[in-house]
């Protein structure tokens, strides 16, 4: 295992160097947290390197987790040294660089996809990937003004499901549609019928919207079906796009496994 000492190392500066570049499109990116190590080894593998708190080496679950790394990728540095790395203002003691693969998008699109139309806030974006995860959905498309996927804080919130989605972000929607074979289907506050009055196609791509504006008026132009969730009015205006994803997806899922007789 290396050791490194000081913010002078060459390879701490490349470190670095990726650490500010997190989410960019085609950088290695930063896991923090045994929970998202332990995740990406479970579905794609060794990392590019694995940098561990030199002082925490001894602890149970680094020692697990050192176990199933070559000695070779491995790097071992003081906490000062590791909380630059970090994007949190403590570090969780292990940081793996990784390279995720990004697969082309097809020519046809005939699979349930998840759109996202400039979702602002990080948090949402990565417990929307969760929710997708949960609901059985395998493709995730993002539009330019997207929080950036593969970020830090959309990770951390994530909490793995990037690992389980293939991915496409700074993506032209409209270039999407053209693609599909499949309905799509746009949430909406204004002329759309009642979601759980809907019957919801097999397959279809989801387009969910700008936390604020909700989805771009000329993609709700496109959609073959608008729905809205019906809700208590009053206090509250919208749902989160979370919250409404989640909605959507699992009354899909729930017409899929129980269909109306």
């Amino acid at each position: 295992m290396k050791l490194i000492e000081s913010r002078a190392n060459p390879l701490f500066k490349q470190l670095f160097k990726w650490q500010s570049a997190a989410g960019r499109r085609g950088e290695p990116i930063l896991l923090e947290g045994v929970h998202l190590c332990e995740a990406w080894l479970d579905t794609h593998g060794l990392p590019q390197f694995a940098i561990f708190d030199q002082n925490r080496l001894d602890t149970q679950v680094f020692k697990s987790l050192i176990s199933k790394l070559p000695d070779q990728i491995c790097i071992t540095m003081p906490a000062s040294l590791l909380n630059g790395l970090s994007s949190v203002d403590s570090s969780q003691g292990v940081l793996f660089i990784v390279q995720p693969f990004i697969a082309n998008i097809a020519d046809s699109i005939s699979d349930t996809v998840v759109l996202l139309d400039r979702l602002q806030d990080p948090g949402n974006v990565g417990s929307l990937l969760r929710t997708c995860v949960a609901a059985g959905i395998k493709n995730v498309i993002a539009s330019v003004g997207t929080a950036a996927l593969w970020s830090p804080k959309v990770l951390r919130s994530g909490q793995g499901a990037h690992f389980a989605l293939n991915l496409h972000e700074h993506v032209d929607l409209f270039s999407i549609i053209d693609r599909l074979e499949i309905p799509l289907i746009a949430t909406t506050l204004t002329q759309a019928s009642d979601l759980f009055e809907t019957k919801l196609p097999e397959r279809c791509a989801w387009v969910f919207g700008h936390e604020g504006q909700g989805v771009d008026p000329a993609l709700l132009d496109r959609a073959d079906m608008k729905v809205h969730i019906q809700h208590e009015t009053g206090a509250i205006e919208s749902l989160n796009v979370t919250v409404a994803a989640a909605i959507c997806l699992f009354e899909q899922r729930r017409q899929l496994r129980y269909p109306r007789q």
